[in-house]
């Protein structure tokens, strides 16, 4: 169905001044302004603020997602909001503050990668210990590989690969034999670098 008029005449307004679009009282234009203020450095701190408050669940994965494309400064925002109520925020907060390396949230990510009742958070909670590499996350990610459910110990494969030393080299041996044949298939393709 092609827009109308009216829609592409919204829809290029918003484009040129998404700040204009962000008190909206329609959530979808509200999300797609968050998206269209990712090179809108001025926007950010607005984005910071609906990140908290909005009442929709999508306008907050939004604004989660377009900081951590936008690169925000202050990890600290998408740190709270990993205790979002809504799975679909958390995760993507925690994802943002992958791409950040925000080492400071650290602790935050290993609790969620543990014990968060959404198993898509925890994943991306493992991703994001790999991609912010701390070594204070490699215990638990030697622990997840070995009992997490099957969709995290996959994860934790590429996690891990950031990581050195012997007990990481034997929990993706081991990954390379578990039971689960989407985390055998991910350890299998990583432990080749270990052949003798």
């Amino acid at each position: 169905m092609t827009p109308s008029k009216t829609e592409r005449e919204t829809l290029a307004a918003l484009i040129d001044d998404p700040g204009s679009a962000l008190d909206s009282p329609d959530a979808t234009v509200r999300r797609l302004a968050v998206a269209a203020a990712v090179d809108h450095s001025e926007l950010h701190p607005r984005l910071v603020e609906l990140l908290s408050r909005d009442p929709a669940p999508m306008v907050r994965r939004e604004c989660a997602e377009t900081l951590g494309v936008a690169g925000l400064d202050d990890p600290v925002p998408l740190v709270d909001a990993v205790d979002d109520a809504e799975p679909i925020v958390r995760e993507a907060a925690v994802t943002a503050l992958g791409e950040l390396q925000a080492a400071a949230a650290g602790p935050a990510l290993i609790a969620l990668a543990c014990e968060d009742t959404d198993t898509l958070v925890r994943e991306a909670a493992v991703a994001a210990l790999g991609a912010i590499g701390d070594p204070e996350a490699a215990p638990t990610l030697l622990e997840l590989i070995r009992s997490g459910p099957p969709q995290v110990r996959r994860r934790c494969v590429a996690a891990l690969t950031v990581f050195e030393g012997p007990r990481v080299e034997a929990a993706l041996r081991a990954a390379a034999k578990d039971r689960n044949p989407m985390v055998r298939e991910a350890a299998e393709m990583v432990v080749g670098r270990y052949a003798d």
